[in-house]
């Protein structure tokens, strides 16, 4: 698995905070800004790098991080360049495996300042990791071929199923006894369904409503129910990293109060749902 993940990982960073981000070539083995260990930021947050947030994510996760046009953009990418502007950097991003966002891992071994990958708040991960303050609310829809007959949840007993593995979706699937084909990315899961794989996909509403936007996909697809899950997405720092966590939770309801989150909101998820704008900590 080691070497697997090695060559999964990507570095990507900030070009500006509104602009979005551009792929650097390859994983460099030196830091122009300073060598190694952490480096001080505003506020006094400790940082892996100097003059960089090193975010850890997973693409493609469309709308919250996925590459449009060779940069890497989205809700996620830029409500985290919002924290790294106030703490006077430009965010990189390494490309990883969703299953190490579960343990913490890259967080653990100074190979990122934090984690934002669409990742649902849960009492599991939190032993691992420390979450911000939630900044979405999210469902789980189930995307079916027109063709399949499928109208809601419950016709799913018996079909094949995808889901993403690693994720919510996944876990909600088996805990309602179906046995779902799981796929590495968002892609490979939309990829599942167009070649036949699956009859229909469990995944995060906000993905599926992202898919629909193109015209193929909504000919073909639809979706068949909505599953409200109490799902929360939080962004996640190393355990006891309290300041980093300050600094995003103050930036979000600076977002949130300025009307930048809403906006951001509109850009990349869509008609702008208010209860996502002050969600309670799950």
């Amino acid at each position: 698995m080691k070497t697997t993940l090695g060559r999964r990982t990507r570095i990507l960073a900030a070009t500006t905070a509104t602009a979005g981000l551009v792929l650097v070539a390859g994983c460099t083995s030196s830091d122009d800004n300073g060598g190694s260990g952490t480096k001080t930021a505003a506020g006094g947050v400790e940082l892996v790098k100097a003059g960089q947030l090193t975010t850890c994510t997973h693409l493609p996760y469309p709308p919250f991080q996925s590459e449009i046009d060779g940069k890497v953009q989205g809700f996620d990418v830029s409500l985290i360049d919002l924290v790294a502007k106030d703490l006077g950097v430009q965010q990189e991003i390494l490309d990883t495996p969703f299953e190490n966002f579960k343990t913490g891992a890259f967080l653990n071994s100074g190979e990122c300042d934090l984690a934002a990958a669409g990742m649902t708040i849960t009492d599991e991960r939190k032993k691992n990791v420390d979450f911000s303050d939630p900044y979405f609310d999210a469902t789980q829809a189930v995307l079916a071929d027109r063709k399949s007959g499928i109208s809601s949840f419950a016709d799913l007993k018996g079909k094949k199923v995808g889901a993403q593995a690693q994720t919510t979706g996944e876990d909600y699937a088996k805990s309602q006894g179906l046995d779902p084909v799981s796929f590495e990315s968002s892609d490979a899961v939309l990829n599942g369904l167009r070649t036949g794989q699956v009859q229909a996909v469990v995944i995060d509403y906000p993905v599926v409503q992202g898919w629909l936007k193109d015209k193929a996909n909504a000919a073909a697809f639809e979706i068949a129910d909505n599953i409200n899950t109490g799902e929360q997405y939080g962004f996640t720092v190393k355990k006891g990293n309290t300041k980093l966590r300050e600094a995003i939770n103050k930036a979000l309801a600076d977002a949130k109060a300025d009307g930048t989150y809403k906006k951001l909101y509109e850009q990349w998820i869509g008609p702008y749902d208010e209860s996502a704008a002050s969600p309670s900590a799950s």
